[in-house]
């Protein structure tokens, strides 16, 4: 069935929401009642045939409304094609909240048939065999091919050479700009190959304070302050992220290029002032100031575009990382998983499958919502030809080329936020550099000597 036909099931109502676990005002209008009748009704004296009920998979997501929004296209297209799979999508809007809720069902026993994780966060359930390995299914599937996906995206999602999840997206760190801000100022859009200071000065001329009490009316950039956005800044001044890529044991972060690419990362607050202070981030984030005009660039991945393709009061578009002595980005990507414990294993599969699969990965290309996985996608119309911003989508096939994943640690989450903890000291003035790079390696040592 051609994915305009999927389209025109849309308005039958096909798909199923657990209403109960959605956010008020989530639901798509004229969502069914009740299930779908699978069977017949038989005339007068024929003897009347039981309908067989159909396969009920359930299918736990995040992400903000504009995101819910995709999943359920994606539903509701499987469901034209599949009217035999009932899929039960359940929304968690905050990552944080969606992993305790996800703990807590595999604690409970009851684990969703199909969920999304970043492959910053499934070490631990691996580690724990509650994981069902999708390899084999990709090697017998007559649908997907291994070699169809990015490998550089594939590798963080193996596990002692098998695949345990599967790539939904390649997303990797982008600079998103307002067009507006930069038009005013008169300064030019950023461009492929500009460097460190290129970025700083730019963020710098976009800084305004004219009231001159400290406090800018409007920021050069916004960002969050985390290891996660630091990464590709330290690999781009030649730095190491950990001793080992694959079995790490400590963080790497006292050598002169890390220190240099920490003191640089912090001095975009304590000596360049191009970002928000703490009181003022608290506020506010940089991520709302971006949204409502106040901040002329932000550090994220691709996830944020449905949310800002909602953005009427400007025009933006995105720009790569600006580079150093060499060209590296951060990956960014979530997988589908399956629990070991799935009671509809199959069916969880097919779903998966359409779910990667071209029209699939098509829906969520069009909603903004992801860079697709699939090689032949990512590098078709649907993603580099969009009818909405951002026009330049492929920065993030350009950045994507020297990407590099994290590790994949049980205890990454922990490393993750002990470090960031100690990185945002820094980039407030409460702790020199120094101090903070020592208190980053001496506060997740334990959790990476940890296997």
């Amino acid at each position: 069935m051609t994915r305009t036909l999927y389209r025109a099931a849309l308005g039958l109502g096909t798909f199923w929401l657990s209403a109960g676990l959605l956010l008020s005002g989530c639901a798509p209008a004229g969502s069914p009642a009740s299930a779908p009748v699978t069977g017949t009704t038989p005339g007068p004296g024929v003897p009347s045939t039981p309908a067989r009920s159909p396969i009920r998979i359930s299918f736990l997501v995040f992400g903000d409304p504009p995101e819910l929004r995709a999943f359920q296209q994606l539903v509701a297209e499987f469901q034209a094609r599949e009217p035999g799979i009932v899929v039960e999508l359940t929304h968690v809007p905050g990552p944080g909240e969606y992993r305790k809720r996800l703990a807590a069902d595999f604690a409970a026993q009851a684990p969703p048939d199909v969920f999304l994780l970043n492959y910053r966060r499934y070490a631990d359930f691996a580690r724990r065999g509650v994981l069902e390995p999708l390899g084999p299914y990709l090697a017998r599937s007559q649908v997907l091919r291994e070699a169809d996906f990015y490998p550089q995206v594939l590798a963080p999602f193996r596990r002692e050479g098998t695949l345990v999840g599967l790539p939904q997206n390649a997303s990797s760190l982008v600079v998103y700009y307002n067009r507006n801000l930069f038009d005013s100022a008169q300064i030019p859009y950023p461009k492929r190959n500009w460097t460190w200071d290129d970025f700083v000065e730019t963020a710098r001329k976009l800084t305004q304070d004219p009231d001159r009490d400290g406090v800018a009316e409007q920021y050069g950039l916004g960002t969050e302050v985390s290891l996660q956005r630091l990464a590709p800044f330290l690999w781009q001044n030649g730095a190491d992220l950990v001793d080992d890529a694959t079995h790490p044991t400590r963080l790497r972060l006292e050598t002169p290029e890390a220190r240099e690419a920490i003191q640089w990362f912090v001095d975009l607050r304590m000596d360049h002032r191009v970002t928000p202070g703490l009181v003022e981030e608290q506020a506010e984030d940089s991520e709302s100031r971006f949204l409502h005009g106040r901040t002329a660039m932000f550090l994220n991945s691709r996830r944020g575009v449905p949310t800002y393709r909602e953005i009427r009061a400007f025009t933006w578009d995105v720009a790569p990382l600006p580079r150093r002595k060499r060209n590296a980005g951060i990956l960014h990507a979530d997988g589908y998983f399956m629990p070991a414990a799935g009671r509809h294993k199959e069916a969880a599969w097919k779903f998966i499958e359409f779910a990667l699969a071209d029209a699939g990965q098509e829906v969520l290309a069009e909603s903004g919502r992801t860079v697709p996985s699939l090689k032949r996608v990512a590098e078709s119309s649907v993603f580099l030809a969009p009818t909405s911003a951002p026009a330049n989508s492929r920065a993030f096939l350009d950045t994507l080329a020297h990407a590099r994943a994290v590790p994949v640690h049980p205890n990454w989450a922990d490393v993750e936020e002990l470090a960031s903890q100690e990185l945002e000291r820094a980039y407030y003035g409460q702790v020199g550099v120094a101090a903070a790079i020592a208190g980053m390696i001496e506060r997740t040592q334990e959790y990476l000597s940890a296997r």
